[in-house]
């Protein structure tokens, strides 16, 4: 009779801070694995706080409670399968990142996390302390060696589970999105597999939390490296994985391979779903935007509706004397095809009335950039009344591009709360929009086929805010300006890496910069979807004040 070991495996979403939330997730997980005969349910990294909490966890009061949510867990699901939960855990005053093993109504082990990330969004070494190099625990007779996320890039975490005696590797994690990850988790499980022997479980959870996006996308490896199974991507899912033992030791079953999306695909899918999730999780149903005709609302429109459904997102158009005729109807198109109210309201009065104010004081002086963003902190200010008046969140539209060298204007189109594009380039941001109107999936609530149309995709960029101005006016060509903006951000270069790849120096040093002086911005900006490992935000983190200028 072959040896069988059923894990069930909940790729769930949890929600930072509710505790009661998580663990009832974590209840109703486990009644699905006792009911499909499972020795063990496990579940990712830090559940039962939601993940990533920050310094919150170091709260006293906070921690305390979430170890006593799961004490009660453990009481409340004595009899059945064991269950494994990631969340704090105190000893000798030392706070960890741990990984509790729930049988016979008590806390029967627990794993602590050894090697503690420090970079990128994360701080952990700051808020925990580093646990020891761990031995596996027991399930009935079965032995499990769990490394917990980071521990499972470093080989000497599964190495010691295995010299000590694991038969299988379960890893938990809370491992965030950003482009092609999936590929770089499989190669590094892949090194723990042929250095171990052992059969590896990933898995990984799902939903947005503030910035960060988790993709789930949790599968099995049996010694060799071959792919047994894989979840799907963003989805939550509860999945029953049976492993058999032979005379070669443990195996997983070979079970479903989901297929996974293109790249351009989970991407859309982060910015959808991070949108839903930071709604849903601070309370907010419904949204609005500025839409000005251009490419960047328009995406943010659809990303909007693709989230929350058309009923749910208003759109408002707020023109000037300098807002094209073709600007109008590209806005109003986008607005018909989403199926979204749609509001007009001209500022040409308001900014008028703001003109003739300042007027004596600014007498004798030429127009500049302050008329152009008192235009913007006009539509700021409307945009904002309808947002308190209306009780809906206001989304910001600006691109990384824009972002990165301060093509924005602070207290006007930088207002709102979320800003689903910010870490997308201007020239993929035209790519999205055609990949959008090409693609339709069963989780956008928006329709499909064509909602952004060619016009606002193909026109040359305009802030209009003066008579023919175009971007391209204040800054390179965005398939250059983007590329540059690659190097210096994406890949911490220097300007001679620019000039390596053939760039104007000068032209460098000013992208530089203007990405430099910008810091101010970007401090009061609105959060936005992660999509790479530099993202603006806690991926990069630059003094404001900064005189430093790479002489080339």
């Amino acid at each position: 009779m072959v040896d069988r070991f059923r894990i069930t495996l909940a790729q769930l979403n949890p929600i930072v801070g509710d505790l009661a939330g998580n663990a009832g997730k974590a209840r109703k997980a486990w009644e699905q694995g006792r009911d499909a005969g499972a020795d063990m349910v496990a579940l990712p990294e830090m559940f039962i706080t939601g993940y990533n909490t920050q310094d919150l966890v170091m709260k006293p009061v906070f921690h305390s409670v979430a170890i006593a949510a799961v004490q009660a867990l453990a009481e409340d699901c004595a009899e059945g399968p064991a269950l494994a939960i990631g969340g704090p855990w105190v000893e000798d005053d030392r706070l960890y990142n741990a990984y509790l093993i729930l049988k016979g109504g008590k806390i029967a082990s627990k794993v602590l996390k050894h090697h503690l990330p420090n970079e990128t969004v994360f701080d952990e070494v700051r808020i925990f302390d580093a646990g020891p190099l761990n031995g596996p625990y027991s399930v009935g007779n079965t032995r499990v060696g769990s490394p917990i996320c980071e521990d499972s890039w470093h080989e000497d975490v599964s190495e010691t589970l295995e010299e000590t005696g694991a038969e299988f590797l379960l890893i938990p994690n809370g491992s965030p999105y950003f482009r092609n990850k999936y590929d770089v988790r499989l190669n590094h499980m892949v090194s723990r597999v042929v250095e171990t022997g052992l059969p590896l479980i990933y898995l990984n959870m799902v939903g947005g939390q503030d910035d960060q996006v988790f993709d789930g996308a949790t599968f099995g490896l049996n010694p060799g490296g071959e792919l047994a199974f894989r979840m799907p991507v963003f989805d939550e899912t509860v999945t029953h994985v049976d492993l058999e033992r032979g005379d070669a030791g443990w195996r997983i079953v070979p079970a479903e391979i989901v297929p996974q999306p293109d790249e351009w695909e989970q991407d859309y899918r982060a910015m959808v779903d991070s949108l839903r999730d930071y709604l849903a999780k601070t309370g907010f149903r419904k949204v609005l935007l500025g839409l000005s005709g251009g490419v960047d609302s328009a995406l943010v429109a659809t990303i909007a509706v693709d989230a929350l459904g058309a009923d749910n997102v208003r759109c408002v158009m707020l023109p000037s004397e300098y807002t094209s005729q073709s600007s109008l109807d590209d806005a109003e198109a986008v607005a018909k095809a989403l199926g979204v109210h749609y509001d007009y309201v001209p500022i040409s009065e308001s900014r008028a009335a703001v003109t003739n104010t300042l007027a004596p004081l600014f007498d004798g002086r030429a127009e500049d950039i302050t008329e152009e963003n008192i235009q913007s902190r006009l539509r700021g200010l409307l945009l904002m009344a309808l947002s308190n008046k209306f009780g809906e969140m206001l989304l910001t539209t600006g691109n990384k591009s824009e972002i990165a060298v301060g093509y924005a204007t602070i207290y006007g189109d930088m207002n709102g709360g979320y800003n689903p594009i910010k870490d997308l380039y201007k020239t993929r941001v035209f790519e999205t929009c055609r990949w959008r109107n090409a693609n339709h999936r069963d989780w956008m609530m928006g329709p499909a086929g064509e909602v952004i149309r060619p016009s606002i995709i193909d026109k040359p960029p305009s802030a209009e805010l003066r008579e023919d101005q175009k971007d391209s006016d204040s800054l390179p060509d965005y398939p250059e300006l983007d590329a540059i903006l690659d190097i210096l951000v994406d890949q911490d270069g220097a300007i001679a890496d620019c000039v390596a790849a053939g760039f104007d120096e000068r032209t460098a040093k000013r992208v530089e910069h203007l990405l430099y002086i910008s810091e101010y911005k970007r401090f009061q900006s609105a959060p936005g979807t992660r999509l790479t490992p530099r993202a603006f935000w806690l991926d990069r983190r630059y003094p404001i004040v900064n005189r430093w200028r790479d002489p080339g």
